[in-house]
């Protein structure tokens, strides 16, 4: 249902200048930590690289790669890819893919990511390995799970996460919300045959919920997912929830006992002040075991350019996340 991009400052002014700022100010959410050198991102997965460096790959380009030495400066390093792998012109006439995830495992990292259009669940998954985790580095292995019309489900959007000597990824956005399938290990595929399990959705259509991101910690494991309108720049209306489960599968409930699946998930992050549309979100592990959250949002005070933001991400005593 959106079409995610990541623009230039001028490009965002052009399509958002007519638009209204509609930012609405909140003392309780916190302000992303500040961030210099280029700053332009959308859907960021971030992950510290075994040299000590992070790198943070993005929705735009062929899969926008940033680099950073102290996780504050961040360099433009191009792209993920120096040419759209052929297969993905079949789900997107301009070879756009969207909203990847990083992770390592197995000696390699792994980047998984969407290739769709505005508007339709014609969308496949796919999957490219890397040693190093560097911007063109990466061996692109090919569709991973899709979906058609007939399907009640949109392959975009993925997030892996490992349980109990599995693997798994959720996706999904909009078309009746997030769903899971079971990955094999060894290519990083969907599993032939697998289920497609129902984590999220919302009451009534469009179903707005989408981008998945799940962690674990201690016995529950946790789904981050952003709500509401994404890509409107200042009329953004994305805000990230959250819920729990004991499985991966799910049942996940919000604080309060309510299913995500009839709509329910805590309120972890919305916009405020000059952070509109706060969303895209992904979880990584910093120095210490710290966990950081990242996220985009569209800067108020900059016609509508989507930033990278991130914060530390704590927990309360009863083990619910807290945006620092």
């Amino acid at each position: 249902m959106r079409a995610r991009r990541a623009l230039t400052a001028a490009t965002t002014a052009a399509i958002l200048a007519f638009l209204p700022n509609t930012a609405q100010a909140s003392a309780s959410y916190p302000d992303p930590q500040p961030v210099t050198g280029q700053q332009i991102i959308h859907d960021p997965t971030v992950i510290r690289l075994k040299s000590g460096r992070y790198v943070a790959y993005s929705t735009g380009g062929i899969i926008g790669a940033r680099l950073s030495k102290d996780r504050v400066h961040w360099t433009d390093e191009g792209n993920a890819f120096a040419e759209p792998p052929s297969w993905w012109y079949e789900y997107n006439a301009t070879g756009d893919p969207w909203a990847p995830d990083i992770s390592y495992r197995d000696g390699r990292y792994w980047l998984y990511y969407a290739v769709s259009s505005w508007g339709t669940n014609h969308s496949a998954i796919g999957v490219a390995t890397s040693r190093s985790g560097l911007p063109g580095t990466w061996t692109d292995h090919g569709k991973v799970f899709s979906s058609e019309a007939t399907d009640t489900w949109n392959a975009i959007d993925p997030a892996i996460i490992r349980a109990n000597g599995r693997l798994w990824m959720s996706f999904g956005s909009y078309w009746t919300g997030i769903r899971m399938v079971e990955l094999d290990r060894a290519t990083g595929k969907a599993v032939q045959g697998t289920t497609v399990h129902h984590l999220a959705t919302r009451p009534d259509a469009p179903y707005a919920v989408e981008g998945p991101y799940i962690v674990r910690r201690g016995r529950h494991y946790y789904l981050f997912a952003s709500y509401d309108q994404c890509c409107a720049g200042v009329n953004s209306t994305y805000k990230i929830r959250v819920g729990r489960s004991t499985s991966v599968t799910g049942p996940y409930v919000d604080s309060t006992g309510k299913p995500m699946l009839k709509g329910g998930g805590d309120l972890l992050l919305e916009g405020h002040g000059r952070y509109v549309g706060t969303g895209g979100q992904s979880v990584f592990r910093d120095r210490g075991g710290q966990d950081r959250l990242a996220y985009h949002y569209y800067d108020a005070e900059d016609e509508g350019t989507p930033k990278l933001g991130l914060n530390r991400l704590d927990w309360s005593a009863d083990g619910w996340p807290i945006a620092l």
